[in-house]
C-alpha cells in the first residue's frame, strides 16, 4: 500500500494535500469518487514530500524542456492531432504509458518527441496525465488539461480526449475561417493606404508644379491635396515616428484591462464586424460549456473555463456575473439574458436544459447552429468589406483628381481672362 498526497475541488485555496492509503493512484482515484470527493490531484505522499529543494524550489523528478523545444513550439493542428491519437489508443485498449510511447515511436519532430518523454516520465512517476501536461504548458490549454483531468477522475479518458480532439478541431477551423476572412481584406487595405501614399507624395507634387507662381486661387480641395501632400513630403521624418508611437501606445493600452474592456465593447458595436464577434464568442461559448458539463466538470468551474475561451473582455465579464449568481444558487439564463449580448435563442436553451437537466445535450444540439451562423458571418464580413474599402479608395483617388481638375480649369480660366 502507498500513501497519496490529494487535493479536491471542495477544498480551499489556502487548505493543505490530505492523503490517502491505496495500492495504486488509479484505487486511490476510485475511492475518492466513492466518497463523493472529486479530486484535482493525486501524487504520490514520498513524491510530495521530496518534490521541491529547499535551495532552489526546482522540482525534483520533473525534467525541464530544453530552451529550444519552448521556443520551437508545438501548434494548435499538431496538438489537436496529438489528442485525437491518443484518444484512439486509449480506445483501442491501450494503457496510457503504451498509448504515449506509440505516439513518441511514430516520428513526430524534436520538440514534440522531448514533450512526450517528459509526459510518459511524469506519468510513471506517478502523476497524472493532466498534471504532466501542465508541468509543460503551452501548448496545453487550461481547457485542454481540465478537459483530460475530467477523464482520469471519472475512467472516461479516452472518451473525453475524443471530445477534447474534437473540441480543438472545431476551434482550428474557426480560427482559419476568421483568418481567411480577415486576411484579404488587410491586405487590401495596407494597397490602398499604400496606392494613397504614392499619388499624395510623388504624383500629385509633379502635378501641381507647373502651378507654381501661377495668379490665380486655387480651389478648397486643390489647397486641402497640396497641403497634404507638402506636410508628408517636408515632414515623413516627424510624421512616421509619431504613427509608430501611436500604433504602441494603441496596443499597450489595449493589453490593460481598462483598454481591453472599452476597446472589445467598442468592437461589438461596429457594424458587421460586431456580428462576427458576437457569433464567434457565442459558438465558442456554446460547445466548449457543452463538452465540459458533458464531461462531468462541475457547472462553476465549467463556466470559468469557458470564459478563457470567448475572445472578447465584454463577454467574458457577463460569464463572470453568471458566476456570480450561479455560486449563489440562481440560474446561468438570467444575466446572459440581461447582458444583451447573448442571442435569445441561447438564453431560451440554457434556461431549458437547465429546468430538465439535459444542459450539455442541449447546448451540443445548438452549437452546430451557432457554428453554421458563424460560418455565415464569416462569409458576410468577406464578402462586405472589400467593396467597402475599395469604395474608400475610389473616394479618396476621386478627391485627389477633382482637385488637380479644378486647379488646371481655375489656371485656364485666368490665362483667358488674361
Amino acid at each position: 500500500m502507498a500513501i497519496y498526497t490529494y487535493r479536491t475541488i471542495t477544498m480551499g485555496p489556502q487548505a493543505r494535500g490530505a492523503t490517502i492509503e491505496a495500492p495504486d493512484r488509479a484505487a486511490a482515484v476510485r475511492e475518492l469518487i466513492r466518497r463523493g470527493e472529486t479530486p484535482t490531484t493525486i501524487e504520490l505522499a514520498s513524491a510530495a514530500g521530496a518534490s521541491t529543494n529547499g535551495h532552489t524550489g526546482a522540482t525534483v523528478g520533473v525534467p525541464v524542456a530544453s530552451a529550444w523545444a519552448r521556443r520551437r513550439g508545438i501548434s494548435r493542428a499538431e496538438v489537436a492531432s496529438l489528442i485525437r491519437e491518443m484518444a484512439t489508443a486509449l480506445s483501442a485498449g491501450l494503457p496510457l504509458v503504451p498509448a504515449l510511447r506509440t505516439l513518441l515511436k511514430q516520428g513526430r519532430n524534436p520538440a514534440q518527441r522531448e514533450m512526450l518523454t517528459q509526459v510518459i516520465e511524469q506519468v510513471e512517476g506517478g502523476r497524472s496525465l493532466a498534471d504532466a501536461m501542465t508541468s509543460w504548458g503551452r501548448p496545453f490549454s487550461e481547457l485542454t488539461i481540465n478537459l483530460a483531468r475530467a477523464g482520469e477522475v471519472s475512467g472516461r479518458l479516452a472518451e473525453v480526449l475524443t471530445q477534447a480532439a474534437e473540441l480543438l478541431d472545431k476551434d482550428l477551423k474557426l480560427r482559419r475561417s476568421i483568418l481567411g476572412a480577415t486576411l484579404y481584406p488587410m491586405i487590401l487595405c495596407l494597397l490602398v493606404i499604400g496606392a494613397i501614399t504614392v499619388v499624395v507624395t510623388f504624383i500629385v507634387p509633379k502635378i501641381l508644379e507647373q502651378l507654381k507662381g501661377a495668379a490665380v486661387t486655387l480651389p478648397w480641395p486643390t489647397r486641402v491635396v497640396q497641403g497634404s501632400s507638402d506636410l508628408l513630403v517636408g515632414y515623413w521624418y516627424i510624421i512616421l515616428p509619431l504613427i509608430i508611437v501611436g500604433v504602441v501606445s494603441c496596443v499597450r493600452y489595449y493589453r490593460t484591462p481598462e483598454g481591453r474592456l472599452a476597446t472589445d465593447t467598442r468592437l461589438l458595436r461596429v457594424p458587421i464586424l460586431g456580428p462576427l464577434l458576437r457569433d464567434v464568442a457565442v459558438a465558442r461559448f456554446t460547445r466548449t460549456l457543452g463538452t465540459l458539463v458533458n464531461s462531468g466538470i462541475p457547472i462553476v468551474m465549467a463556466l470559468r473555463i469557458t470564459k478563457g475561451t470567448l475572445g472578447n473582455k465584454a463577454m467574458e465579464r457577463v460569464i463572470d456575473d453568471v458566476i456570480e449568481q450561479v455560486s449563489a444558487g440562481k440560474t446561468i439564463a438570467e444575466p446572459m439574458e440581461a447582458s444583451g449580448y447573448f442571442p435569445a435563442m441561447l438564453v431560451q436553451i440554457v434556461n431549458l436544459g437547465e429546468r430538465s437537466g439535459r444542459l450539455d445535450e442541449l447546448l451540443n444540439q445548438a452549437a452546430t447552429a451557432f457554428e453554421e451562423k458563424t460560418e455565415q458571418s464569416v462569409k458576410l464580413f468577406t464578402a462586405a468589406l472589400p467593396p467597402v474599402l475599395v469604395i474608400i479608395m475610389a473616394l479618396v483617388i476621386g478627391f485627389i483628381v477633382m482637385a488637380v481638375l479644378l486647379a488646371l480649369l481655375e489656371m485656364q480660366n485666368a490665362a483667358g481672362m488674361g
